[in-house]
């Protein structure tokens, strides 16, 4: 940790340098007030250029320290911001690669602001479920309008360099040496009057034709558009606030507002549950006994099956620049995929995410093929055809007589045995799981599951390339189900359950929507497939429900969306769920035929607590077992894989906090 201060003609050049990211923590605070007074101090300096070392500004305020309140006299980052916000003097930053958070909101506080092309900026806050807390929320309405200021940090991305620009948070933008850049502007404008504090500036909405008095139905729309308060929206509404304080307010009274709203939020349930699932991300490349050392680097694959798994998998490849080749022996399934990879890409480009150039090369980058052989050069080949494990055993056997000795085998299975696909090669040690979740090349979870003879460099090189394919990969060992599909069907279970003790399928998907979840069990039930969880029920004992209801819906082809009807029932074209009585009476008759008596007085408290303590209890055994390394390990499984609300901190962390507040 480290702040390098070189003067050059009066201009005193500030660095911040703390690594890896120049996180501006409490010590670091400190360091950082010290050298801006000294050059406050001294009479020689003019002008302060504020820059990063390490090739980046600055990630922002250091999160481990948002989880204790900073002790009397600890300098923090609002410190920092002060002593530029009182200085007579002209200050610039010099931005590079990446500002986040508290990085942007200290080059807010300057007067003018350079950048290199393709540098980042953005707010992260609102995912820990905070808002800025240095004054962000005051001065880049100030800067760039409140409508605008509110879509960036509601939203939480990243502008580019360009953009920024034009939206006005940028003065310039400069192919290299933003510090170059900083100092031939302070020697431009030093006859000039050269402060131009964002803090003096009046918040306009940012919206054509409306005046300051339009800002209560403003406000109001924005409450609106974001999720309530208890389904994941608390930051989002006291965002809002903050924002509509920019408008009203002085500049020191709103910035007063922001402090107290920060600082509630610092302390609420939703943002210690967001921040955990943030530290819990962090630690899933922690492996017992594997070699930080660098694993080969896969830079082609294979892919066995183009159905939209296969075909999802190829495209997420594709988008992080590894070259596939697609093997499927049926024509007509390999024109159905190209019209999905086609149709992907295609809506990418209107979307404004790729240009046609890009468009064209993803595209090119996969091939489809009808014979095995054409994957012998691949340095990973993932199997993704139907969930049987006599089809799955005969590709392993083949690709392992194809494949190179270098190659890696991996079966993209939701719940078969890695082992005993394993022992089809002759390669045991080169074998594991790798199991996306559907769309493959969307969904951010990938499970990476770890036979008893899978390698440590094979196990290290798969979690790499989850990170490659900007995927969120978590390691499972072999177990029925892994981690995530193990856990949902207890979770299952527990809700036919409830709906053969009477409780209407629909009340029982509402309530666990209003807890937060994405999607009620029986909506995903019919999304997925029933004839799916009776294939797992036919092999697994465990996670029969107590009625033969799954059997009844399977004999009458009920299986889902894909038959228009299976818990609920589906209008022709349509996704939309429609509560069926032939459901109802299907459930009573087999519930009656188990002797399953009808419970009326079911609340909705005792749904949410069956179906979370079915997932609860599922992972305590998956962490005592070494199934998952960690409790948070499930938790991160669940909010990126399964929908459990992230402002809840998954299933694990749900428990902790039921049991803190028993």
């Amino acid at each position: 940790m480290n702040v390098a201060a070189v003067d050059r003609a009066g201009v005193r050049v500030v660095t911040l340098d703390n690594p890896p990211v120049n996180a501006i923590s409490f010590a670091y605070s400190a360091a950082l007030v010290a050298t801006l007074e000294a050059a406050e101090a001294d009479t020689g300096v003019h002008a302060i250029v504020l820059t990063g070392a390490n090739g980046l500004f600055s990630g922002g305020a250091d999160i481990n320290d948002f989880t204790t309140a900073p002790a009397a006299g600890t300098k923090t980052i609002r410190d920092v911001i002060a002593t530029v916000e009182k200085s007579a003097k002209t200050y610039v930053a010099a931005l590079e690669k990446t500002a986040l958070g508290g990085g942007v909101e200290l080059a807010l506080a300057c007067d003018y602001r350079i950048a290199v092309a393709g540098t980042k900026f953005g707010f992260p806050e609102i995912k820990l479920g905070l808002i800025p807390g240095a004054g962000g929320t005051q001065r880049l309405p100030r800067l760039i309008g409140a409508q605008d200021a509110l879509q960036m940090m509601l939203k939480g991305d990243n502008l580019d360099a360009e953009e920024a620009r034009k939206k006005g948070l940028l003065d310039e933008v400069v192919a290299s040496d933003a510090v170059a850049a900083a100092l031939a502007l302070i020697a431009r404008v030093r006859e000039r009057a050269p402060k131009r504090r964002t803090s003096a500036r009046r918040t306009e909405l940012g919206i054509a034709g409306l005046a300051l008095f339009a800002t209560p139905f403003v406000v109001a729309q924005a409450h609106k558009m974001v999720p309530p308060e208890d389904r994941g929206g608390f930051a989002a509404h006291k965002l809002v606030d903050a924002v509509e304080a920019s408008i009203e307010l002085e500049f020191p009274r709103g910035l007063a507002r922001e402090y107290r709203l920060f600082d509630e939020l610092v302390r609420s349930a939703p943002s210690a549950a967001l921040r955990h699932v943030f530290f819990a991300e962090r630690e899933l490349g922690k492996i017992p006994g594997l070699e930080p050392a660098a694993p080969p680097a896969i830079s082609s694959a294979g892919v066995v099956g183009a159905g939209t798994m296969g075909t999802g998998i190829a495209i997420a490849f594709a988008n992080a620049g590894i070259p596939s080749v697609v093997i499927e022996p049926n024509d007509d399934q390999i024109e159905r995929a190209k019209q999905m990879v086609f149709g992907m890409f295609a809506h990418q480009v209107q979307r404004g995410r790729l240009t046609q150039e890009e468009a064209w090369e993803r595209g090119q980058s996969i091939r489809f093929e009808n014979e095995l052989g054409e994957l012998a050069q691949a340095d990973i080949v993932v199997e993704a055809v139907f969930e049987n494990m006599e089809a799955k055993k005969a590709v392993f056997a083949q690709l392992d007589a194809i494949a190179k000795p270098a190659a890696i085998l991996a079966s993209n299975t939701s719940t078969l045995d890695i082992d005993a696909l394993a022992a089809m090669t002759k390669r045991p040690e080169r074998v594991l799981g790798l199991h996306f979740f559907v769309p493959a090349n969307i969904m951010k979870l990938l499970e990476i599951v770890r036979g008893k003879d899978t390698s440590a460099e094979t196990l290290a090189t798969a979690i790499a390339l989850a990170k490659t394919l900007r995927k969120v990969g978590v390691v499972s060992a072999n177990a029925f189900g892994f981690i995530g599909n193990r856990m949902l069907f207890d979770y299952a279970r527990a809700a036919i359950g409830l709906a053969e003790e009477g409780v209407a399928p629909e009340r029982i998907d509402r309530v666990m929507k209003d807890f937060g979840m994405a999607m009620g069990p029986f909506a995903m039930f019919d999304l997925s497939g029933l004839d799916v969880f009776w294939h797992i029920e036919q092999g697994n004992p465990q996670v029969r429900s107590r009625s033969a209801i799954v059997d009844r819906l399977y004999r009458e082809k009920r299986f889902g969306q894909k038959t228009g009807a299976g818990i609920y029932r589906y209008e022709k074209g349509s996704r939309e769920p429609i509560p069926d009585p032939v459901t109802i009476e299907l459930l009573r008759e087999e519930a009656a035929k188990a002797g399953i008596a009808p419970r009326p007085d079911v609340s909705d408290a005792e749904i949410v607590q069956r179906l979370t303590g079915a997932l609860i209890a599922v992972g305590e055994e998956l962490v005592r077992t070494g199934v998952a390394l960690r409790p948070g390990d499930i938790d991160i499984v669940y909010v990126y894989g399964y929908g459990f609300p992230p402002h809840r901190g998954g299933p694990m962390w749900y428990a902790s906090e039921q049991l803190a507040h028993a």
